[in-house]
Order: structure tokens, then C-alpha cells, then sequence
């Protein structure tokens, strides 16, 4: 018995809604991730930083301490430190920081860093300039890196009633072994190699 071709193309229209729907649900599983980092690089949600071009800031007399703190995952034989564990800035002030890192390693080895601001409110005032965040590094046995963070903390948290009478903010960095340009235990630069 034929089947009404009217009923085949409500059949087909279906087949073809479903098959788009499922599409875009993957399409938007693997966007998910990049439109998540992006939304919290723009806003500072999540203790991330916000990453800008430029200070356009008024230096104010209102001051805070920048703790940092470096960290390094298992897997990844490297020594990674700041050169000094805090800094006392003016809100709008840009700032420089220095890191070292250093392969102990008697192999070549690949690395890539990720970043959080705590408390996470305050990474919608951080603004970082520079960064070596998110780019992969690669070093030789005993070989040593320096690589700069430029940030200012922006006045606007003297005005935010969350955050106004906070003391201290602490960025935190964490290496992780790499691979293709992710972290392998989980998932702008400014590098200048430091002759031996």
C-alpha cells in the first residue's frame, strides 16, 4: 500500500528539523568552551583577569596588595616563581612583574599556563596588559625563562560596594605539561630567554 506523499513530506520535514536540532546541539557543545572562556575574559566572571590593550586609567592614592602565587602540575619538572610574592599598587597604576621558570629536567619539555584571580570578584578590576598565559613554552634541559606579567587594578573597585574594602587581591598561576597547545592535565606573552 503507496503512502500519501503528503504524509512523506511532514516525514521528511521532521527527519530533516531532527537532524538539524542535533547538529546544532554538537555544534554548540564544542563552542561552549571557547564562548565560556571569552564571556569570562570580557567580564572578569570567575576570577579571570580582563585582558585589555591599554590603561586608560587615572593613577588614584587609594593602594592594594597583589599577592602571586605560582604553582606547577605534576608531570612538568620545572621550577616557577615570581620575583617577588607581592606588590603594593595604586588602583590605575600599571604594574610589571617578572617570573622565572626554569626546566630541572634533563629532557626538553613543554608547558602552558592558566590563571585565576581570587576573591573572584575582583577579577573584573584586574586588567592585564601582558600576559604569558595560554602560551605554550617549550625549554630545554636546565634552560631558564623570563616572561612578564603588566597589569594595573582598575579604580573603579573603590567603587564597588562588593569589593571596596578589599586589602589584597592574589593572581595565581598554575603550568601544566602541554601538548598541541593545551594542557595535558587539564585546559599577549612577553618571554625573553635568560642566557646561562
Amino acid at each position: 500500500m503507496a503512502e500519501n506523499p503528503h504524509i512523506q513530506r511532514k516525514m521528511h520535514r521532521t527527519a530533516f528539523a531532527c537532524v538539524g536540532i542535533v547538529v546544532g546541539m554538537v555544534g554548540l557543545a564544542y563552542a561552549s568552551v571557547p564562548l565560556y572562556d571569552l564571556f569570562c575574559k570580557v567580564t572578569g566572571f570567575g576570577g579571570t583577569p580582563v585582558a585589555v590593550d591599554s590603561n586608560g586609567s587615572q593613577v588614584v592614592n587609594r593602594t592594594i596588595s597583589v599577592r602571586f602565587d605560582s604553582n606547577v602540575a605534576p608531570g612538568l619538572n620545572w621550577r616557577f616563581s615570581p620575583e617577588t610574592p607581592e606588590v603594593k599598587v595604586r588602583l590605575g597604576e600599571t604594574t610589571t612583574v617578572l617570573y622565572k621558570i626554569t626546566n630541572k629536567g634533563d629532557k626538553p619539555s613543554t608547558g602552558i599556563a592558566t590563571y585565576n584571580v581570587q576573591p573572584d570578584l575582583a577579577g573584573t578590576y584586574f586588567s592585564k596588559l601582558e600576559c604569558f598565559c595560554f602560551t605554550e613554552q617549550t625549554l630545554q634541559p636546565g634552560e631558564t625563562l623570563e616572561s612578564a606579567v603588566v597589569f594595573y587594578v582598575d579604580p573603579r573597585l573603590a567603587e564597588d560596594r562588593d569589593v571596596k574594602d578589599l586589602s589584597s587581591i592574589t593572581l595565581s598561576y598554575t603550568y601544566f605539561p602541554s601538548k598541541g597547545g593545551k594542557p595535558v592535565a587539564e585546559v599577549t606573552s612577553s618571554t625573553t630567554p635568560i642566557s646561562q
